[in-house]
């Protein structure tokens, strides 16, 4: 009973000292609470901010960085089960009353593309996600930098400038998108001003919209983006592209792990009058010929060390990329006497390359891009600025290559005044950037290879008239890339080596394949089914379907046991078995080069 009777005084005064404790420390409650809201706080700050102090010589990547999944598997979900016009990125149409109506035909006309249907779409659509299966099961760095999306646009209709922002807003890691800069560059449509900008206000918070007094062209508008982006990367779009999933990592983080990097995104295709969305290809090196036209290449086996993780590309396509701000201002960021566009790209890509560092394509960031069917911009300018840029680009970074570009059409590069190039060329000096033959040697030999300085002479070239009917000709009907031939009315100078038609003048290369001399692209011909249509699309060089045999004896054009072959009443043009006795496979070239083309006949037609 004693033993009890202290026990229990023993715990009331145990219990008398914490209610007197408790009592003392009351008024320092709200204290307490502020000192662990701001510990909670500095804890947030710490997991996602980008910290270089804490990052090694070699990389920005933290030391201890762990790896994390970005996705966003609830909204993945829900897409999926959402329904209406082009959801899932899937093909989209008119009513037949829609499609013949004048609304339709004034909207394609403005915009190049169907915009009636893009409007009949969500702005907040679905889309395909088309990368590859590994993607989906990646993970990246924790520690990230933080990004500005820069998006430039000029007369852009509502639905697809909408379109192009949610999905870029949607579809990223909030803490990793800091804002998007949206660039008016002096567009005239009544509902980019006002309108948008009231939009803008009241449904997006992180967005910023900026405006050129004047239309001042891409180039200079991405400069006005950037230099009020306040984010560690940039990110550069067009203006009717929609973000695929979890596209910003990927992005960023061969950046985090060198900070002298240049990314870009696969570019998938929104057709232009469906909006159904589909791959181009599942990547390529950019590449360039000495008129400066654009070329993709396939992967090299060495940088195949697996179909998800990036691999080095010489010249970006221009359109989309992610650079790290501190290295673009570094490099000067675009040659601000750059106008309206062209060259820029390539501009970039050897400043990038010859001035330390790399650029790489990452597979599992994928964007998909309206490619127009014309454009409806008229020229701004009143000179002829495209070669202007790139006449002031070859003449700061090309040395002594820049002749082979200025051979290629003399009258044109002689012509025209390249201005002040002090400042580009004062900003190579001090970055001490490598010369051109290191870029080509090392970065892009098969420009070298491919496209030799001094081109080899045409097995032929010119129009390609038909036997069967000699008023048609081949023509790319301007149809685009991935879209078949078609036979039309020969040009009045179809003799001549230079039709009056750009459409109809082809150069059948060293390459051996058959090229719009106004292009990038190549006859491609199906491998098997009769009637098969003959399409046009990129260069491969030296490589499948586009691998072709001019027969000038019975003029034909071959591959294999397939000939190219037509219609005359549809204007078709396609492939059958070939039969040397049928007026419709028989062409004829507005100019042939005999003695190489018997060479080719006797050497060369064995491979075939």
């Amino acid at each position: 009973m004693v033993d009890d009777k202290l026990q229990k005084a023993r715990r009331a005064r145990v219990r008398s000292y914490f209610r007197g404790l408790l009592r003392a420390l009351l008024p320092l409650r709200y204290l307490l609470v502020i000192v662990l809201t701001i510990a909670f706080v500095l804890l947030l700050q710490k997991r996602h901010a980008y910290r270089p102090e804490i990052y090694s010589k070699q990389t920005n990547m933290p030391r201890s960085a762990s790896k994390i999944d970005y996705h966003n598997y609830e909204q993945m979900q829900n897409d999926l089960e959402r329904v209406g016009a082009g959801e899932q990125g899937k093909p989209a149409t008119l009513s037949p009353e829609e499609s013949e109506s004048e609304l339709r035909k004034t909207l394609y006309f403005q915009n190049g593309f169907n915009a009636l249907l893009s409007d009949k779409i969500s702005i907040n659509r679905s889309v395909a996600d088309l990368r590859h299966p590994g993607c989906k099961l990646n993970t990246y760095n924790n520690y990230l930098p933080i990004a500005s999306v820069v998006v430039p646009f000029y007369e852009e209709h509502w639905s697809t400038l909408l379109r192009t922002i949610y999905s870029a807003l949607n579809r990223s890691p909030p803490h990793l998108l800091k804002e998007i800069i949206i660039v008016d560059d002096g567009s005239t449509k009544s509902f980019l001003h006002e309108k948008l900008q009231d939009f803008v206000l009241r449904n997006l918070p992180k967005v910023k919209l900026i405006r050129q007094p004047e239309r001042t062209g891409l180039i200079k508008a991405r400069l006005a983006g950037a230099k009020v982006a306040t984010g560690e990367v940039i990110v550069f779009l067009d203006s009717h592209t929609e973000a695929g999933y979890n596209w910003l990592p990927p992005l960023l983080e061969p950046i985090a792990e060198n900070h002298r990097t240049c990314v870009c995104p696969l570019i998938d295709v929104i057709d232009d009058q469906t909006f159904g969305i589909h791959a181009q290809d599942e990547g390529g090196r950019g590449l360039f010929d000495w008129t400066f036209h654009y070329k993709r290449l396939s992967i090299k086996e060495t940088d195949r060390t697996s179909p998800t993780a990036p691999f080095p590309s010489p010249i970006m396509a221009g359109g989309l990329f992610a650079i790290g701000a501190k290295f673009f201002w570094e490099l000067g960021g675009y040659d601000e006497e750059l106008d309206i566009w062209g060259a820029e790209q390539y501009e970039l890509s050897f400043k990038i390359w010859q001035c330390g560092g790399r650029m790489v394509d990452a597979p599992c960031s994928r964007f998909s891009h309206i490619y127009r069917s014309y454009s409806p911009f008229p020229n701004s300018r009143n000179y002829d600025f495209i070669t202007r840029n790139h006449k002031r680009v070859a003449e700061v970074w090309m040395d002594e290559y820049k002749q082979y570009i200025y051979d290629r059409d003399p009258d044109r590069y002689t012509k025209v005044d390249a201005g002040d190039l002090s400042k580009m060329k004062a900003i190579r000096q001090k970055l001490n950037c490598k010369p051109f033959k290191w870029f080509l040697e090392n970065v892009a030999p098969e420009i070298l290879e491919l496209y030799p300085p001094i081109e080899p002479e045409p097995y032929a070239f010119g129009s390609i008239q038909s036997v069967a009917d000699p008023t048609l000709c081949i023509d790319t009907m301007q149809r685009g890339r991935g879209k078949p031939l078609g036979l039309h009315p020969c040009s009045a100078q179809v003799a001549e080596p230079n039709p009056t038609n750009r459409n109809q003048y082809f150069v059948h290369s060293w390459h051996r394949d058959i090229q719009h001399k106004y292009g990038e692209e190549c006859f491609d011909i199906p491998e098997s089914a009769p009637r098969s249509p003959v399409t046009i699309f990129t260069c491969h060089f030296h490589q499948g379907n586009q691998f072709l045999q001019y027969d000038y004896k019975t003029q034909q054009i071959k591959r294999f046991n397939l000939c190219i072959d037509s219609d005359t009443n549809s204007k078709d043009v396609f492939v059958n078995p070939c039969d040397s006795s049928s007026a419709t496979q028989r062409w004829k070239f507005g100019s042939v080069n005999l003695k190489l083309m018997k060479q080719w006949n006797t050497y060369g037609a064995k491979f075939l």
